[in-house]
């Protein structure tokens, strides 16, 4: 199959199953970006007169005919077309023919790939952010629901200061709402359009309208200058995984808390044969395999990051092959955290508190008695300390 940058001479099949190594398999989701920056470019194209009307409205109606029959699996990327930018083109001219080959006057696969991702980040943040924002009201029922259950504050492992199902429900309630902030936060970088940029150094010689393609697409700016846009890449990528990193780390220590609570030692709360799972051997046992997997998911969550960022540690300026790597991580780590995010609002529900188990040691007011000394005898803070500490010692 002849490829975009093809000039006659064979290549190696070695060669070529080794550079689009997942490509093809993970440009299915950048499809319909894919599409739709494709017609804004041939829009643009076609308002600079440097493609006919005609050709315009061939080329808007067989991409969205190939963006429809590829959403109902009519056909898939293939290893042979090496990304799913070269699928699209070559799909396009196999229908028009000389329209289709018209497309990529002005463009090159690097800023074409740039602007399938970055509306692809831009949707998946809206995503993630939904999620979490469902986890964080998911939090706040259970604290609803469970409005007068006490629970003991730890500090160092140990029960410290009183505390209950609010207060703990809905400081990670908070969190998760300050993560989902820290998602839309990464719209500032993924925001610029990068197409016209071409394979780093713009279109020489050619008048193209980059304005014209940013509002099209709804980017919120241009980006300049042109050399800019590959020293940017994996930064929207990397800062997108750190969100999803600090996130999976507040819902992995939730999930902490919830397998101690439900420990038979603790037994401050089940939950539920549905949540739960069983074992091959002991007829007793439903394990909590759900909440361990949402506590181990950070792991894979930094993972991800670390990729990222080591993929362009160091690189020189200009587009370098070592940047179709960040596709794996970056998609991963979404991946990860919409299934997390999917299974976390159903698994809050399921908790049951229970508290009648739930015990409080009496001394976990001894601050507050402390506190009171101060407010009602007038004494520092530190001999009210002493005082409440050696009558706990009798």
């Amino acid at each position: 199959m002849t490829r975009l940058w093809d000039k006659g001479a064979p290549l190696d099949a070695r060669v070529l199953e080794y550079t689009a190594g997942e490509d093809h398999a993970l440009d299915e989701r950048l499809v319909s970006h894919d599409v739709r920056a494709s017609i804004a470019h041939a829009e643009m194209l076609h308002a600079q007169q440097l493609l006919s009307a005609d050709d315009l409205a061939a080329i808007h109606e067989a991409l969205t005919a190939l963006a429809a029959e590829h959403e109902r699996g009519a056909w898939h990327i293939e290893l042979s077309d090496e990304d799913g930018h070269s699928a699209l083109e070559r799909r396009l001219t196999a229908r028009l023919g000389a329209a289709g080959a018209r497309i990529h006057l002005g463009r090159s696969r690097n800023d074409q790939v740039l602007a399938a991702l970055r509306l692809y980040l831009r949707a998946s943040v809206g995503q993630l952010r939904a999620g979490a924002l469902a986890a964080a009201e998911a939090l706040e029922a259970l604290a609803r629901r469970e409005a007068g259950t006490e629970l003991p504050g730890y500090t160092h492992m140990q029960q410290a200061m009183p505390s209950s199902v609010p207060l703990w429900a809905g400081g990670y309630a908070a969190e998760i709402r300050d993560d989902a902030e820290g998602l839309a936060a990464v719209l500032r970088r993924s925001d610029k359009n990068p197409l016209g940029s071409a394979a780093g150094y713009g279109t020489p010689g050619l008048a193209i309208d980059r304005e014209a393609t940013r509002a099209r697409l709804g980017f919120a700016s241009v980006q300049q200058p042109v050399t800019a846009v590959q020293l940017s890449r994996g930064k929207a990528e990397a800062q997108l995984l750190f969100e999803i990193t600090l996130l999976l780390q507040d819902i992995g220590r939730l999930a902490a808390d919830v397998l101690l609570f439900a420990t038979g030692e603790f037994g401050f709360v089940t939950l539920g044969d549905a949540f739960t799972t069983g074992s091959s051997i002991m007829p007793q046992k439903r394990n909590p395999d759900v909440f361990e997997l949402l506590r181990a998911r950070s792991a894979s969550a930094l993972g991800c990051l670390t990729e990222a960022l080591a993929v362009c540690a160091k690189l020189p300026s200009g587009y370098q092959r070592d940047l179709q790597l960040l596709k794996f991580p970056l998609f991963r780590g979404i991946d990860l955290a919409l299934m997390t995010l999917a299974i976390l609002p159903p698994a809050i529900a399921a908790l049951q508190f229970h508290r009648e188990a739930i015990r409080l040691d009496p001394a976990i007011h001894a601050a507050e008695e402390a506190n009171r000394l101060v407010v009602t005898q007038g004494i520092p803070f530190r001999e009210a300390y002493q005082r409440v500490a050696a009558r706990l010692k009798k």
